[in-house]
């Protein structure tokens, strides 16, 4: 997959949040964009998605020299970030067989996903339950082991332990091979081996005087 993106802009009323970003992501790297709380890492991360369109310039797609639509994106991705819920009223079992009705796992079954999140005890737990840290693992959990091409990773340390983040990192490298993983971050450990870092304070607009 190649995610293109050509003089990239968004706004939200008269506030730029970033304006004229060129920058391309291809499959087999991992990218950290960066900056400071609110500087628009998670913004970017949405307009990436398809979930936040652009202000202003392009945002191309394509998958074996075929273009994806952005509308069309979001069955070719997979995404984790805090402020992203699961559906709390389901036990883990549940939520991991609705998650399989839309999303394909990567050559895995339910219950060895429950098994490589370490959840096994929790498997008819309801997701209510869980702690925030049980809830993360989840999410990427699901994000990692879903077959897409693309994976965005927002803040995706948040809520863990020290145990938890060993975790993430190590099926973190366990999934990357042949995706674009693109993670927003100010934590060093959650992209520090990343292959390039896209700061978006470069593309904040200068305020005038």
């Amino acid at each position: 997959m190649q995610v293109k993106l050509t003089g990239l802009g968004k706004r939200y009323n008269f506030e730029w949040i970033f304006r004229n970003l060129t920058y391309e992501f291809t499959a087999g790297n991992t990218y950290a964009i960066l900056g400071h709380n609110g500087s628009g890492k998670s913004t970017l991360l949405n307009t990436i998605s398809g979930f936040l369109l652009p202000s202003e310039g392009q945002l191309t797609f394509s998958l074996q020299n075929h273009t994806v639509p952005v509308e069309e994106i979001y069955r070719y991705l997979s995404y984790a970030a805090p402020y992203l819920e699961t559906v709390e009223e389901f036990t883990l079992t549940e939520v991991l067989e609705f998650h399989i009705k839309f999303k394909q796992l990567k050559s895995i079954t339910v219950p060895e996903l429950i098994e490589r999140m370490r959840l096994q005890k929790s498997r008819d737990k309801y997701v209510k339950d869980f702690s925030s840290g049980m809830k993360q693992r989840l999410k990427l959990g699901m994000a990692l082991y879903t077959q897409a091409p693309l994976l965005l990773l927002d803040e995706p340390t948040t809520n863990l332990d020290q145990e938890g983040i060993d975790w993430y990192l190590e099926h973190l490298h366990l999934n990357k091979k042949d995706r674009i993983v693109i993670i927003g971050s100010n934590i060093s450990h959650e992209y520090s081996f990343a292959d390039e870092r896209l700061h978006i304070t470069d593309y904040h607009p200068v305020a005038k005087q």
